[in-house]
């Protein structure tokens, strides 16, 4: 659960590559205005694509599990089921990202449910759900492998994130509020290369230290009224600083661990106009990422900063 907990805060980055290599892929086997057709959702249930999706996503899921258990699980001995409690490791970065895996695999869930013309209510029932499912399943791997354990904790965050998308369609029918990722390179790294990273693709998902959580909110959608851009944002921000272990106490750094909070702005990139569905597909996907944009950091023990460019 220590080590191993960056690959959830990303995981959904990686599905998205996934995804737009197969749209790059499929630009070279359709003409634009096939693809487009292709990318258009059905006003009504179409079995074909249904059936499409659920394979997809199960085969998907399947591959993922068995690359989890191959790369992370086969290598340590296995136990009876059991839980820890890691609430307090690693600031709570490590819950944000479990929170915004769950939030990101049910919305995309759900998105391609409502490609093959499904209702409301199996968009939200079976295709919001996909996150959490996929990682109540990993989690019962952690329970059962003898390095770590089941956390209540990381149960917490993964309901969350699927709670609320769901909320959201259900109050808003629309997404107001959405979970977004940044990251940046530390000093960190070199120090304890081991366990945050020993390259940038590692960095991405190990060092606490450079990433950001965001909750990106989309003004307009609350001032309907109002002449505010439709697509323009406002971002609040969560990171940690000073981190060398998930424990302050089994491996200290020299600087103090601290909690930072930002405020910035951001885009809402699905509400760009466009009669592009590929465009519209691209957007929605790059929408789980913050955009480089100036903030202010406040930082405990050290105060207010302002970051001209923060990413």
């Amino acid at each position: 659960m220590v080590e191993r907990n960056g690959y959830y805060s990303i995981i959904v980055l990686n599905h998205s590559k996934l995804y737009w290599f197969l749209f790059l892929l499929s630009g070279f086997a359709f003409s634009q205005s096939r693809l487009n057709a292709l990318l258009t959702p059905s006003d009504s249930l179409v079995t074909s694509k249904r059936n499409t999706v659920v394979a997809t996503e199960a085969s998907l899921a399947t591959l993922s599990l068995v690359g989890l258990n191959q790369l992370w699980y086969a290598n340590y001995p296995q136990s009876n089921l059991h839980a820890v409690d890691d609430n307090g490791e690693w600031l709570q970065m490590d819950k944000l990202g479990h929170m915004y895996s769950s939030y990101h695999m049910g919305s995309m869930g759900a998105n391609a449910l409502k490609w093959s013309g499904a209702s409301r209510k199996s968009q939200l029932l079976y295709g919001a759900t996909l996150g959490l499912a996929f990682m109540t399943t990993v989690e019962v791997f952690d329970g059962y492998s003898s390095q770590w354990g089941f956390s209540w904790g990381d149960m917490a965050a993964n309901t969350t994130g699927a709670a609320l998308f769901v909320s959201q369609e259900l109050l808003w029918k629309e997404q107001r509020i959405v979970p977004k990722f940044s990251f940046h390179t530390t000093s960190y790294a070199s120090q304890r290369p081991e366990v945050l990273g020993t390259s940038m693709s590692q960095q991405i998902l190990k060092d606490y230290n450079g990433q950001t959580y965001w909750w990106s909110i989309n003004m307009h959608s609350f001032f309907k009224q109002s002449k505010v851009p439709t697509w323009l944002n406002l971002a609040l921000g969560y990171g940690a600083d000073g981190m060398l272990s998930g424990n302050a106490n089994s491996y200290p750094s020299e600087t103090p661990r601290s909690r930072q909070f930002y405020l910035s702005l951001d885009a809402d990139l699905t509400k760009i106009k466009t009669k592009s569905h590929f465009l519209k597909t691209i957007f929605y996907l790059f929408n789980t990422i913050k955009i480089p944009a100036p903030s202010v950091e406040y930082k405990g023990g050290t105060g207010f900063k302002f970051h001209s460019i923060y990413f």
